[in-house]
């Protein structure tokens, strides 16, 4: 059965949003704290070396500095978490991880295989030499291909005095329906092969085709050695899983295998 991938997004969402208004009110804390130590500071104070006072005012100016610098990297953190948040819910990408993303993918490379067939005719009509810049606008639009205006405005040479659609435009967009027709392959070839559960020295590995993911769960923290080969081979901690995990891949299950034997 597939995960909850709807839920799982809102989950993620959920999480940044929560780091970000975290880190926003630990720049706000820090900021106020700065701000109350230099209120006792008069205003161009210096430091009165040799005054018992020189201490404490050392130690002031330490500490304004201090919770400054960490103001300002909270409120690093809060924007930098805040644009995860938005872009995690508004985000047009496809996602393996979506149920749908098979669905979704062919229907996306429907829409480029029709745009490259359009591309070709657009430009077989464009180069015949025997039709004047009217008859083609005409055969263009008679065929449906593009609209009167699109037409006219193919026709126009562009910077280097091309006309039609520039041939980087079809190379480009064939090179996009491969990669396209490979991740359908690669979902189609998960989706058949189904989840697989073991376990090596207490550590349980899950192969989970559902979720697109090889996953990994520890019967407490991993050491530090272990969580660095984690890190290093591509495992993250999942909080919504409670496991690390990495995209599901042949070379993900022969590491997860390896890193279990450690």
């Amino acid at each position: 059965m597939k995960s909850n991938y709807e839920e799982k997004k809102a989950a993620k969402i959920e999480r940044f949003s929560r780091l970000a208004a975290k880190n926003l009110k630990e720049s706000d804390s820090r900021y106020q704290t700065a701000k109350a130590i230099g209120s006792f500071i008069p205003m161009g104070q210096p430091i009165l070396v040799g005054h018992h006072s020189e201490g404490r005012h050392r130690s002031d100016l330490k500490k304004i500095d201090n919770n400054m610098r960490k103001s300002i990297e909270a409120d690093k953190k809060a924007a930098y978490y805040a644009n995860k948040a938005e872009n995690a819910e508004n985000s047009n990408a496809i996602s393996s991880d979506d149920p749908t993303a098979i669905e979704q993918l062919k229907k996306k490379l429907e829409g480029m295989e029709r745009c490259q067939e359009l591309m070709k005719a657009v430009n077989k009509i464009v180069k015949n030499k025997k039709l004047s810049e009217i008859q083609k606008v005409e055969m263009i639009v008679r065929e449906d291909l593009l609209k009167e205006h699109q037409a006219i405005k193919i026709l126009e040479p562009d910077f280097c005095g091309r006309i039609g659609f520039a041939s980087y435009a079809l190379t480009n967009n064939n090179a996009n329906m491969a990669t396209v027709k490979k991740r359908i392959e690669k979902l189609e070839a998960i989706e058949q092969i189904g989840n697989k559960e073991y376990e090596i020295n207490g550590v349980k590995i899950v192969e989970n085709a559902d979720e697109n993911r090889i996953q990994m769960f520890f019967d407490g923290k991993p050491s530090d050695e272990i969580r660095k080969e984690l890190k290093g081979n591509g495992f993250r901690w999942s909080p919504y899983n409670v496991c690390w995990q990495a995209f599901y891949s042949a070379h993900a299950i022969y590491r997860a295998n390896i890193i279990a034997k450690i």
